[in-house]
């Protein structure tokens, strides 16, 4: 793949800056525009604060890369599919510099960044409410099991670079909203998207803010995209960007989630919210509930917490425990929920309101269910 020395990053069609290497490689060094700087925002408030003059990566972190824009890669499923592409043209992601690899994201990723010059060409064919949504699970599937090769391309691009580890197509419904669809991994079980449905519908009875979603043909999970509004792309970065982790070192605690919540939107519903999803992941065995699956929206300058996503039944975790833990246990106990709560000044009795009420709800809808004590 062609070398690249620059990136210019855009949210929608204004220029916010520019993205170099240093003469070693071992770093990047990105530049607001200083229109951006005239009229816009800081698109990650503590690794690319909003000032003129250039802003160096941490040369051990996101492989010289920042985290921000290695938030518009996509992970797991996506990686996979694209690793396969690049092997057909001879190389790989680990050989290709943070810039060849958002050349390639171009204007594909989710939420509002993109990237010039993109370097792979990018043939989306579109799915539809009509789609053979089966054919697309089968192919998914012969493509995990590298039973085929052929059908990675047209995987990938429909993937739109979304995240997670289940494959995933976007399609646009006869109104013209943005969904992504679920698809069964190998290993997941026949009835993963209506587990998935249940939960979410669980999830927005508990009182949690969640997209618009439905099971389509009575199997296939779909939510709507909430970085996507009446046709305008909002930015949206996921906690582990904010705070850039690397999602995979499982190094976010609950604590952290709630105090950046508070510092970001300066709301103290959506703080609340956050404990009330907390509470929710724990009492429904979900601990795939990693610092990925909690993104945040920036519309204007203004961050909000996005709707909530990725709610299933997930027993594993990381050595059995939660991927975020709460005051730093990974099984944490009803006394630490507690002190997360009271640490971030929720009052006692609305902690204890939300816990019961997201328990007996859970209890009663899921499956899968456990007590905190």
């Amino acid at each position: 793949m062609k070398e690249i020395r620059k990136i210019r990053v855009f949210l929608g069609e204004d220029a916010v800056g520019s993205l170099q290497l240093t003469p070693s490689g071992g770093q990047s060094v990105f530049e607001y525009e200083n229109s951006w700087i005239e009229k816009g925002f800081s698109i990650s408030p503590w690794e690319l604060p909003l000032k003129t003059g250039m802003i160096f990566s941490r040369p051990s972190a996101f492989d010289g890369g920042f985290a921000t824009f290695e938030d518009s890669m996509p992970d797991g499923y996506g990686l996979y599919l694209l690793n396969r592409i690049l092997r057909t043209k001879g190389t790989s992601l680990k050989e290709l510099s943070p810039l060849q690899r958002l050349g390639i994201i171009g204007s594909a990723g989710m939420g509002a960044l993109r990237y010039e010059p993109s370097v792979l060409e990018n043939h989306n064919s579109g799915l539809d409410e009509h789609s053979d949504f089966d054919a697309y699970q089968n192919m998914a599937l012969e493509v995990l099991s590298d039973k085929c090769y052929g059908d990675s391309n047209l995987l990938y691009y429909n993937s739109h670079n979304s995240g997670g580890a289940r494959p995933k197509a976007v399609f646009i419904a006869e109104d013209g909203s943005h969904w992504l669809v679920k698809f069964r991994h190998i290993y997941d079980p026949e009835d993963i998207g209506r587990v998935e449905f249940n939960y979410m519908s669980a999830a927005a009875e508990c009182g949690i803010t969640v997209p618009a979603f439905r099971l389509l043909n009575d199997r296939y999970f779909a939510v709507r995209r909430f970085d996507i509004s009446e046709g305008r792309r909002i930015h949206t970065l996921t906690a582990a960007a904010l705070l850039q982790y690397d999602f995979r070192l499982q190094a976010s605690d609950y604590s952290t989630l709630l105090a950046m919540t508070g510092y970001l939107t300066q709301d103290h519903i959506q703080v609340e919210e956050i404990f009330r999803r907390m509470v929710f992941n724990i009492v429904s065995v979900n601990k795939d509930d990693h610092a990925k699956n909690f993104s945040f929206l920036c519309d204007n300058g203004i961050w909000s917490l996005s709707p909530a996503y990725d709610l299933t039944w997930s027993p594993e975790g990381t050595r059995g425990e939660h991927a975020t833990s709460v005051m730093y246990n990974g099984n944490p106990t009803l006394s630490d929920v507690m002190a997360a709560g009271k640490g971030i000044r929720i009052p006692e009795r609305t902690c204890r309101e939300i816990i019961d009420q997201v328990s007996d709800i859970c209890s009663e809808r899921l499956e899968h269910f456990t007590p905190l004590k």
